[in-house]
């Protein structure tokens, strides 16, 4: 992957990608929320992905994420709560399932700060809570992945 940004004047910069480019405007956003932004994401495409590639289609779709930090500097993420609210044609188990393979396996960006953050999600499918603040494995060690499911996640 190749990524670089161009400074234009006045806190903005445009960022190019190998397939796109956009202005990155950090007086309208800062780096920091593009950042987290981009964490759920890419989660929450991942399950959109997986409920197509098994033929299902996600409605009502919206990621949200509580975001604390630590006060000193450089006032990295502490903890991160992720909040998934969809609703679909499949039932309950296969879409904490997605969820989990998300979290566990497949998010990059996920994956790549889950040793520092301590991340937890809430999941609302049709309507239902069927996961509350829940946690994955993080750098802390102090929680343990469970998937609800008696380690059962995503076969």
């Amino acid at each position: 992957m190749n990524v670089s940004l161009e400074y234009m004047g006045e806190k903005k910069f445009k960022a190019n990608t190998v397939k796109s480019s956009y202005i990155l405007d950090c007086k309208e956003i800062t780096p920091v929320e593009y950042f987290a932004t981009g964490i759920i994401g890419c989660t929450g495409i991942d399950l959109v992905v997986m409920a197509e590639k098994d033929g299902y289609a996600v409605n009502n779709y919206k990621v949200s994420a509580e975001i604390e930090r630590q006060m000193e500097v450089p006032m990295k993420f502490a903890s991160m709560h992720i909040v998934y609210a969809f609703d679909g044609s499949f039932d309950a188990t296969k879409a904490k399932r997605y969820i989990l393979a998300s979290l566990e396996n497949y998010c990059t960006t996920i994956n790549s700060v889950r040793d520092s953050v301590k991340i937890s999600y809430t999941i609302i499918y049709n309507g239902n809570k069927i996961a509350d603040r829940e946690g994955i494995a993080s750098g802390s060690g102090s929680i343990e992945p469970d998937d609800g499911f008696g380690g059962a996640c995503c076969s």
